[in-house]
């Protein structure tokens, strides 16, 4: 039996906030997914490694999705530890699922203009499809290779589950001007951040002390 198309957010999640579930349930509803795997890094390669831990991170996560029907956490990158490579994530993936699955990695547009930084980058759509999450007002920027890349595998959103792997889409999302580093700022400040994550969270970083100046 065929597995049913699965899509992929990865991230640090540190902290999870509604800009990830958003960009989760719009790309759920824009291309018909009925499952998103959430999956935090143990330690991301091209960033500062997250001043919390992968447990607290996970646990937030968990609390953010607890009534989100479709969406679940997934901790393979956490217990393999070191650099979460994605390409060995959706490589494991791709072995337990199968040739047939549809597989839809997401990812923002940020990370699509640094993508020729990412490690075994090239490799990526032998293993899955690419859902690019974009804002209406953004302006595109690429270097060379990655627009060649681009203009080489796009296709309309409506295509994307056609085939296992190969295709990249672009997602055209509403403005939600969130961000996990201005959080953290945000919330060391003392500012008021309600309404920015899920509640469970703010309680859950509230409980912990987490992200506070250290006394």
């Amino acid at each position: 039996m065929i597995h049913p198309p699965v899509g992929v957010l990865g991230g640090t999640f540190n902290p999870v906030h509604a800009g990830h579930l958003r960009g989760a349930l719009d790309c759920r509803e824009m291309l018909g997914l009925t499952s998103i795997r959430l999956m935090p890094a143990f330690l991301p390669p091209l960033k500062e490694t997250p001043g919390v831990s992968a447990a607290h991170r996970a646990c937030m996560l968990d609390l953010a999705i607890e009534d989100i029907d479709g969406l679940t956490v997934d901790r393979r990158e956490l217990a393999r530890e070191g650099l979460s490579f994605t390409v060995d994530t959706l490589r494991e993936l791709r072995e337990e699922l199968g040739p047939e699955a549809v597989i839809v990695f997401i990812m923002g547009a940020d990370s699509l203009q640094r993508l020729n930084r990412w490690h075994d980058w090239r490799l990526l759509l032998k293993l899955t499809n690419i859902a690019v999450l974009s804002r209406p007002s953004a302006d595109l920027q690429l270097p060379p290779e990655l627009q060649c890349w681009l203009e080489e595998h796009e296709v309309p959103p409506a295509q994307l589950l056609g085939q296992a792997k190969g295709r990249v889409s672009r997602l055209v999302q509403p403005e939600l001007d969130i961000s996990s580093s201005s959080l953290r700022l945000a919330i060391e400040a003392g500012r008021d951040v309600r309404y920015l994550l899920p509640d469970r969270v703010l309680e859950y970083i509230n409980a912990h002390g987490l992200y506070r100046c250290a006394k």
